[in-house]
Formats: C-alpha cells, structure tokens, sequence
C-alpha cells in the first residue's frame, strides 16, 4: 500500500494531480484544500497518500496533512459514503471544523457541506463520533485570527487559509509572523501562504 508520495509535479489540476517519481507518473485525487497549497509545475511536491482498492481499479488519493489523510480514511468507512464524496466532503469544509462538528454532534453544520443531507448529517456523527476522538487534531475555535495583522489584510488572509487547513490559530500565527520576517516586500497571497506553510512543516 502506498502511504505517502514525494516528486516532480507535473499535471496540476482541481481533481487531480500526477507526481512524477523517477520516471514514473502517479495520480492522486485531491481534496480543494490539498490544491491549493501546491507548488508550481516542476516543482517537488509531497503527499500523505491513502490507496483504495476496488476490484477493478487501484486509486491513489493526495492529501497536504496527515490529519486529512486519517479523516478521509474514517469518512469512506460510513455507510453510503465512497471516496469522491469524502473527497468532496474535505472539500467543503475544514478538517478541524468537520472534526469539531462531529464530536459535537452539530448536524446543522455538517448539513450544510455540499453533498451532505440531513440524513447523512446523522449518520456520521452516529458512526464516527466515537472514532474521530481518535484524531490528534482537537479542531479550532471558529473564529479569525486578530492578533498577527491587525491592519494588514494579507496576514490575516494567511491566517485565516491555515486555519481553514486545519492549522490551530497559534501555529499559523505564529507561521505567519515568521514568513511575514522573512518577506519583507509585498508578496502575493499565494507566495506569503506558501512561506508560511514552510515554516509549519519544519514543526
């Protein structure tokens, strides 16, 4: 079984993308939160990996944290939920903040991600709220993050993108104030969440 994924990225896309390791070109299905931290094509890239197996096909899916990884897993083990639809789930809403909502039973909530009815709602917090206590990640307060920025969007922008990774409020506030040390100039967006991810992967 592959775990985890580590090369050249050479196809970039929302659904999907294909790493390159030593020649050989691998798929992986991705969640809009994995996406968005990508590098740029040719650049190296390193995925947590989680393999399903079907009986007519192997298919490999690409996740930024590890978090994700061991959520996804959780989510395509509840009755009527396969891997596109975990995928879509991950998605929609922040592994903390899905996490969070679980525990807590709030199927409001958990409704309101697209593809999740009422019913659907209820029968993942009855199958996983005792095994999601499970995941190390605790989830975050839903609230913004004020004290990096106060009168800087950008920081608060970059703040707030980590926190909707799963990032608790003080490892990206504090990732944040080290990329914000290091780029100095005006950054792009992109850039500056970019800095700051590097910072939190040396964790």
């Amino acid at each position: 079984m592959i775990a985890h994924i580590s090369g050249r990225l050479i196809q970039k896309g929302t659904e999907s993308v294909v790493i390159d390791v030593n020649g050989v070109g691998y798929e992986l299905f991705i969640p809009l939160s994995t996406f968005y931290t990508l590098p740029g094509l040719g650049e190296q890239a390193s995925l947590k990996v989680y393999t399903n197996v079907r009986e007519d096909a192997i298919q490999l899916y690409g996740f930024l944290t590890q978090d994700e990884r061991d959520v996804f897993g959780l989510l395509i083990g509840v009755s009527g939920v396969g891997p596109k639809l975990a995928r879509n789930i991950l998605s929609g809403i922040a592994v903390a903040d899905l996490v969070s909502a679980i525990g807590s039973a709030d199927s409001k909530k958990l409704s309101s991600i697209p593809g999740i009815g009422g019913k659907s709602a209820e029968r993942l917090i009855l199958e996983l709220r005792d095994k999601i206590k499970n995941i190390a990640l605790k989830g975050v307060p839903e609230q913004q993050a004020a004290a990096t920025g106060e009168g800087d969007p950008l920081a608060n922008d970059v703040v707030s993108a980590l926190e909707n990774l799963g990032y608790k409020t003080a490892q990206a506030e504090e990732a944040v104030k080290k990329a914000k040390a290091v780029s100095v100039d005006a950054v792009s967006f992109e850039a500056f969440l970019k800095e700051a991810l590097k910072h939190l992967s040396k964790r």
